[in-house]
């Protein structure tokens, strides 16, 4: 699906570098967008992506938009340099979100059904929760996704 396209992976730590590189085997081209210009990511990692031939960085940006593309696809992102204040239009055949490996669930606490590690507990095999007509998607309630 990504294969020969600007990719776009937002992130500073390893999930983002481990992203990127994973991705320079589809992409024609990898840019870690990054809010600071240091990363949180190990030091090898960092490394090993500066070195890569098909990974860029933009730092210190922000995403403000997804750009749609037609017939529902992304187009690239608006981004905003947090140093100038400029934003910029980046094209990109898709975007990645790799900011952690923690759930954003706390919003969700006590309207459904958390584990321990606080992702949303899902019906095997669907993404039903515990409340009808309730559904999750993604990192919320992927334990092999958001924990590799």
């Amino acid at each position: 699906m990504f294969t020969g396209r600007r990719l776009l992976v937002i992130g500073g730590g390893d999930a983002a570098m481990e992203e990127a590189i994973g991705l320079t085997s589809y992409a024609t081209e990898v840019v870690i967008v990054h809010r600071r210009d240091e990363f949180r990511a190990s030091p090898i990692m960092v490394k090993y992506a500066r070195s890569h031939d098909k990974i860029s960085f933009l730092t210190p940006f922000i995403v403000e938009e997804i750009l749609a593309g037609e017939q529902n696809t992304v187009a690239g992102a608006r981004l905003r340099n947090l140093r100038t204040a400029e934003t910029q239009v980046e094209p990109a055949g898709g975007v990645f979100v790799a900011i952690g490996h923690d759930p954003a669930t706390e919003l969700f606490r006590g309207a459904v059904e958390l584990d321990d590690l606080g992702y949303v507990v899902v019906e095997p095999g669907s993404t039903r929760t515990s409340v009808e007509g309730v559904f999750a998607a993604g990192d919320v309630q992927d334990h092999t996704t958001a924990r590799r």
